[in-house]
This record gives structure tokens, sequence and C-alpha cells, in this order.
């Protein structure tokens, strides 16, 4: 029997809309195509749970995904995305700008941002009270971008830093073993996990 393997999926493209808070935004019509695609994929049927945001594009996800393979999801509130409500929709040249000093400076709090440390510490805190239950099967985790960065980079043994993000665009994975918590492979888009 394999060992239990637990993947962090972020969600793929969304809609944007700068009328809408930021963690309402539903999915794009590219996102979901690009996940509907990949519910057939031989990496998720060792799945027995589903763990997700509660953020609309994180469970618009993993919707998807449980529906095929018919798991229900559990939505953790506090796997939330980074706390940005303090800027709201930001154009993306000045996303990416206060995105680069979120990781650079970490113990700091950035325009009103949650800081990168208390964001690391609450998905690895999520993650690790799902996984001490210890059920068999593989776990999928669905949430975001920053957070995930931040929990590859516990996980990983790396110290908080931009280089470890995910590519961009979305929809990208990275797994570990559950048991030792060892990286299993970094970022990968997820029409290439099975690869």
């Amino acid at each position: 029997m394999s060992a239990d393997i637990v993947r962090y999926l972020t969600h793929p493209q969304v809609q944007i809309d700068p009328d809408v808070p930021v963690p309402q935004w539903g999915l794009s019509p590219i996102g979901r195509t690009r996940t509907e695609a990949l519910v057939n994929a031989s990496w998720l049927t060792r799945t027995t749970q589903i763990v997700a945001s509660g953020e609309r594009k994180a469970l618009e996800t993993a919707e998807i995904i449980a529906g095929r393979l018919g798991i229900m999801i559990e939505i953790r509130v506090a796997m939330h995305e980074n706390d940005r409500s303090a800027t709201g929709f930001l154009k993306p040249a000045e996303f990416e700008q206060v995105a680069d000093q979120f990781f650079a400076e970490p113990h700091l709090i950035v325009r009103g941002w949650e800081r990168a440390i208390d964001a690391q510490a609450r998905i690895v805190r999520e993650a690790e009270a799902v996984l001490a239950r210890n059920r068999p099967g593989d776990v999928l985790f669905v949430g975001h971008g920053a957070v995930g960065t931040l929990l590859f980079c516990h996980y990983a043994g790396h110290p908080i830093a931009r280089v470890h993000d995910q590519p961009a665009g979305g929809g990208n994975c990275f797994a570990f073993a559950r048991e030792g918590r060892q990286i299993v492979h970094g970022w990968r888009r997820l029409e290439e996990i099975g690869a």
C-alpha cells in the first residue's frame, strides 16, 4: 500500500470584479474549464478528504472535484487567503508590488494586510488540525496562492520568500507525504501533476 499524499491545490483563474469583495469572486470560464478537465486525473483517485477555504473561488474549485469523486467537502473558514481587506481590489501592477513587500517583510504589516508570519501560522494550524485526525487516504486542500506558498515554505523548510510562489494563473499544486511531511513535488500546474 502506498503512503498517503497530501496535496494543496490553488484555485485557477477567477472572474475579477473590482465592485465585488475579493473573497466573493468566482471562477472565470477558463478557471472552471481547467478544473473540469482534471476531474478524471488518476492522481485524484486515492483522495478521501477534500478540505477547502470558504472563499467562493476555492469552494467552486473543490465542488467540481468533489462532485466527480463523490466526496463531501469540509469547509475550514480559517484557510482563507491572506487578509487584504485593508486595500480591497488593487490594479495588477500595484497588487504585485504590495505582494512583493508582503513576502519580503513577513514580520511587518504591509498596507494593512495580514502579516505573512500570521497568515503562515494560521494555514499551518489548519492543515495540521486536519492531518491530526489521521484518516486513511490522500488529502486534497483547495485554497489560495499566498497562503499556499506560506504552507509550502513551512513544509519545505524555506524562509518565507516570493521566489517560492506558485506560477501565475493559479491552478497549481504541491504535494507532501503525510508521514514525515516531506515534499513530494513543488508547484506544478494542475495539467502537469499526473505527467
